[in-house]
């Protein structure tokens, strides 16, 4: 009964965003961004679980700097933002390589490694995927890797609208490697780093906001090994729906650098973005899941130990 119930959802969620997919290239421009701030904000007031963890991630982010009223309106723009990267991503269809200027100006490209192979490490601020498509547009395609969904029936979907600027996406599985032969040969890769993953041996700790947490050491490691240009990149929001993508300076730490020192530094490089204008990051998602057993300030609710994450806090 579960696996039937199951099954049938994914298909539901199938048809659900194949009809979605045809009607919102639809909307013109200004009635998509008006829908985009109207439903974010009424997911910020459903997700009551969400709009929690966030709340807890600007309070041991922040402390006192912001009163909760100023919080709440936090919360709100980043579901606004996650709201409308998705809807714009759908909307992505009539983007070409004509006219997808009008939505979206660079800061910083193709000054950054113009004529070398590179990492682009990008975050989940503003419109990142518009930040890819835009970047494939200006002639920077990438090989990028992309989180398979549990329903593989919306794989297919999100592929097209992620690769229709010239990217190639790849599924995690052996993906590192794949990256690293692409690099090799000359190409580009980019990558999302500012999530959560698993303490391990692909991972590393560095500190978010003078939290401790567990990041990937992707990016570290293929710059190690292919001495690829390492850049960072954010996507900020502008009025009307468009967006500007700042590609920022290249992290170069030399050769002797730790993945460890590699990755702060890329954070390091974003962290003031976040600090000066925080409504467009993810703030509900779990960033801080893994706590020291001897914290030196306070972490999330949710957040708790881990031996394998204690661990690597104790490697230098």
């Amino acid at each position: 009964m579960k696996r039937a119930w199951k099954k049938l959802r994914y298909r539901l969620e199938h048809v659900g965003l194949l009809i979605a997919a045809s009607l919102v290239p639809l909307l013109p421009r200004p009635v998509l961004v008006s829908l985009a701030k109207i439903s974010g904000a009424l997911a910020a007031v459903v997700d009551r679980y969400g709009r929690r963890v966030a709340m807890a991630n600007l309070d041991c982010a922040f402390g006192q700097k912001y009163s909760p009223l100023e919080k709440r309106r936090i919360i709100r723009e980043s579901y606004q933002h996650f709201a409308q990267t998705m809807l714009d991503l759908m909307w992505s269809p009539r983007l070409t390589p004509e006219n997808f200027l009008r939505y979206i100006e660079f800061e910083g490209f193709p000054e950054v490694a113009p004529n070398g192979n590179g990492i682009v490490v990008c975050y989940h601020y503003s419109n990142f995927e518009w930040l890819s498509l835009g970047s494939g547009f200006r002639g920077r395609t990438s090989t990028i890797l992309a989180q398979e969904f549990k329903n593989a029936l919306l794989d297919p979907i999100f592929r097209r609208w992620r690769e229709q600027s010239g990217h190639v996406f790849s599924a995690r599985t052996g993906g590192i490697l794949r990256l690293f032969k692409t690099l090799r040969r000359g190409g580009n890769t980019a990558m999302l780093v500012d999530l959560t993953v698993f303490p391990g041996a692909s991972s590393v700790a560095i500190r978010c906001f003078g939290l401790q947490t567990s990041v990937t050491s992707a990016h570290a490691w293929l710059q190690q090994r292919s001495r690829a240009t390492l850049i960072p990149a954010h996507c900020e929001p502008l009025p009307r729906g468009r967006y500007r993508v700042v590609f920022h300076p290249p992290i170069d730490l030399g050769p002797n650098a730790t993945p460890r020192e590699i990755a702060q530094a890329c954070w390091d490089s974003f962290e003031p973005i976040v600090r000066a204008k925080p409504g467009p990051w993810l703030w509900m998602y779990k960033h801080w899941r893994y706590r020291p057993l001897h914290p030196d300030r306070s972490y999330p609710f949710y957040s708790g130990p881990n031996g394998k994450f204690e661990r690597m806090l104790a490697q230098k």
